[in-house]
């Protein structure tokens, strides 16, 4: 950066100064706030991310300094909740992503379902071509199944998001199938479950620390597929302890499913 274009010191200061506003702003709403989802604390909390990027740019470029903050993003927050106090009705979106690498894979597992559906009679022209092949599969699926299986079916998959909102009333039969997507409100949404790669950045940056150890673990072990383990030794589990991810303990889909997801909300 050239030095005509460097910030001044007084604009750093004045910066500084205002992330100092917006922290006594951010502290005020916090003791003022009126239940979770206060609007006036989401407001003040995105006032504050701003000044402190600000200053953080402005500090950078004048004196090639950083702060030890870590900002936020605000757009992976949810907005304020504004639907109902208690949400007798839910309406579950869900969106994945996923790209056909395989097509001769898809046309084959496609076709094979196309034949059984045809009696072995022969599926000819059924799924001989990429659309017609997910109209296929998609028809035959449920999609938990097409998404566990997705490589035996010649997709990869992409990012994907599950929004768990609230509606007034239960819809009536029909009513939005025209148009399913249309009355997705982000201020209704009580949960949302998102799955990405750009997550496993954060274990990149050292979230798989302590792992170390496992480095010298022998994986080469060879297995007898011949020899079987007797049912009867098999210990029973104790009734009295209770699973993990079972109702009451806290643990979410988002706990269970591992690196590149994320769970915001509820």
């Amino acid at each position: 950066m050239s030095d005509a274009a460097q910030p001044t010191a007084a604009e750093v200061r004045a910066a500084a100064e205002a992330v100092k506003t917006a922290l006594d702003r951010h502290l005020a709403a916090v003791e003022r706030r009126s239940g979770e989802d206060d609007p006036a604390v989401y407001e003040a909390f995105n006032e504050l991310a701003a000044a402190a990027e600000e200053y953080d740019e402005l500090l950078y470029d004048r004196y090639d300094e950083v702060t030890p903050f870590e900002i936020p993003g605000t757009d992976d927050a949810l907005p304020p909740y504004q639907g109902p106090d208690e949400a007798n009705a839910l309406s579950v979106l869900l969106r994945r992503d996923y790209t056909v690498v395989e097509p001769q894979r898809l046309l084959a597992q496609a076709q094979r379902v196309a034949d059984l559906e045809a009696g072995g009679a022969g599926g000819a022209g059924s799924a001989d071509t990429v659309h017609s092949a997910l109209g296929v599969l998609f028809g035959e699926f449920e999609p938990d199944e097409i998404s566990s299986r997705h490589k035996e079916f010649g997709l990869e998959e992409g990012d994907s998001t599950l929004w768990v909102t609230a509606v007034d009333t239960p819809a009536e039969p029909g009513e939005w199938l025209d148009a399913p997507f249309d009355q997705a409100d982000p201020h209704r949404v009580l949960c949302r479950f998102d799955v990405s790669v750009v997550f496993d950045d954060e274990l990149d940056d050292g979230g798989l620390d302590g792992l170390d150890g496992l480095d010298g673990l022998d994986t080469d072990v060879d297995i007898d597929p011949d020899v079987a383990v007797p049912l009867d030794d098999i210990d029973e589990p104790d009734p009295d302890i209770e699973e993990p991810g079972a109702a009451g303990d806290g643990v979410g889909e988002a706990d269970r499913d591992g690196p590149g997801a994320r769970r915001t909300g509820l």
